[in-house]
């Protein structure tokens, strides 16, 4: 299972839903959301929040959850930052409860190494340009349409829309 699946930016933040976070942990979303509303002052907004429904309307799009009236929530839901998922281990005190969070854990810590490492390429790919035109004369319009690939390619993915492949043109 690929937990990184499950975390989503919402407000500049990642977060995890309540639903999948319940689900994860084998019990009812309300059920949730109970025991965290018993426990709010431990549930600071940098914790968790509960989505506006403009967010609500962004994420839904993003995940293609069902709108209200088929099927879908009627509530507005819950989400929680690495933090606020870490403090639900002390609110849903269950075995399965706890093997998750330490998953979830690894799942965010992944995340981070993964969006450090791509900044690190990026820099590097930035030095490696600099230094090629620099110090190339003959290839210096073979080498801009290479870049321009990869910057190109770059930047799909970091919109969120994945293309394979890439046009020198």
């Amino acid at each position: 299972m690929n937990l990184n699946e499950y975390i989503f930016v919402v407000r500049g933040t990642r977060v995890m839903v309540d639903s999948d976070l319940a689900a994860l942990y084998g019990v009812e979303t309300s059920a949730l959301n109970r025991a965290v509303k018993r426990n709010l002052n431990r549930f600071p907004v940098d914790f968790a929040f509960q989505l506006s429904q403009t967010d609500w309307k962004s994420l839904m799009c993003q995940i293609g959850i069902s709108k209200r009236g088929r099927g879908g929530r009627q509530k507005l839901p819950w989400v929680f930052t690495e933090q606020g998922v870490a403090m639900l281990s002390s609110v849903l005190r269950s075995p399965r409860a706890i093997e998750v969070n330490i998953e979830i854990m690894r799942a965010f810590v992944n995340l981070r190494k993964v969006i450090g490492s791509q900044k690190k390429i990026t820099k590097e790919l930035s030095e490696l340009k600099s230094f090629l035109l620099k110090h190339s004369k003959e290839s210096t319009q073979e080498f801009r349409k290479v870049w321009g690939a990869i910057e190109k390619l770059s930047t799909s993915e970091s919109s969120g829309h994945r293309k394979i492949g890439f046009d020198l043109n």
